[in-house]
């Protein structure tokens, strides 16, 4: 029965977790919305759960860093990274057009930019008895990649030989897709105001801050690990106008045994008093805005949250 219900639970946490990224996705503007779309091949779920949830003059800075990251060389002036992309994308929507989107957005559109030009390229046209499928078969060395057109209508979809062969085109993929080393890590937390106590003239609340110790980067001393967090807080009411402020650091120190559980959360709490300005506070929308930078790792994040009184 606990085991049911921690999965019942965990479900919960997953299908919320995708209904809010879902809904910040829709509310994008144009701009954003159009970077999201084309780099869906190579952004992480971290990268994009952060690029959702940070505000909007804070997205900019995101996609030069996202560009960055990838960077082969750092010290030309050139991202060829960025640059091969691109021309990547562009040839594949001059090879793959015709499938009712554009030629980046098919199968053979991703795995051409994800892999480049294949070695061989083999091209099986319908068979006379039209129970032959239209196939390709991509060579990258001696690896195939399938593509059928089991329609016949021009719009080719990946297949799989078989399940080794589609885990060992999903390995390649996911290699293709990683934007920097294993041991670099992307700074992410989640936050949550709670309110523990309302009066008509004051309110006493806490800031919560969970960040995963996987997203934590930290200096070894001996046998523990170390690092501190600087952490700058204001809340604004619904006509921008400054409620309350916060600054402040803390210290994390755990043994390296400790982060054999990869799951696990490190939490702040910071309690708020609020005794003024009230009847602003509770007139509209309010925000709570954090940033949280790791002085070992020299990573920072912004993130919004709203507050309603």
């Amino acid at each position: 029965m606990k085991n049911s219900v921690v999965c019942f639970l965990l479900m919960c946490s997953f299908l919320y977790s995708s209904c809010h990224l879902y809904q910040l996705e829709r509310k994008l503007n144009p701009v954003y919305a159009e970077f999201l779309s084309k780099v869906r091949y190579i952004v992480t779920k971290e990268e994009r759960k952060i690029f959702l949830e940070l505000p909007d003059q804070e997205k900019k800075k995101f996609i030069e860093e996202f560009w960055q990251r990838r960077d082969p060389d750092p010290f030309t002036e050139e991202n060829e990274f960025k640059t091969e992309y691109f021309n990547r994308m562009e040839r594949a929507d001059e090879l793959f057009r015709g499938e009712g989107v554009e030629g980046w957005q098919t199968d053979r559109g991703r795995i051409y930019i994800l892999f480049g030009p294949p070695t061989d390229r083999l091209i099986y046209p319908l068979g006379i008895d039209s129970y032959e499928r239209s196939r390709e078969i991509w060579y990258y060395s001696t690896f195939p990649v399938i593509f059928e057109d089991n329609l016949g209508n021009g719009s080719y979809k990946l297949a799989a030989i078989n399940l080794d062969h589609l885990y060992q085109l999903n390995l390649a993929q996911a290699d293709a897709k990683k934007p920097f080393a294993a041991e670099e890590k992307l700074l992410d937390f989640e936050l949550r105001v709670e309110i523990k106590h309302e009066e008509m003239h004051k309110v006493e609340g806490a800031i919560i801050i969970e960040i995963p110790y996987t997203a934590i980067v930290f200096k070894s001393v001996d046998d523990r690990l170390m690092t501190t967090f600087d952490v700058q807080m204001e809340l604004k009411d619904s006509a921008d106008q400054l409620i309350w402020d916060y600054r402040g650091s803390f210290d994390l120190e755990i043994k390296e045994t400790e982060l054999q559980d990869i799951n696990k959360n490190h939490t702040f709490e910071i309690p708020f008093v609020l005794d003024q300005d009230l009847e602003r506070l509770r007139q509209g929308k309010n925000r709570f805005s954090i940033l949280l930078k790791n002085q070992t790792g020299d990573e920072e994040l912004k993130k919004v949250v709203e507050f309603v009184l």
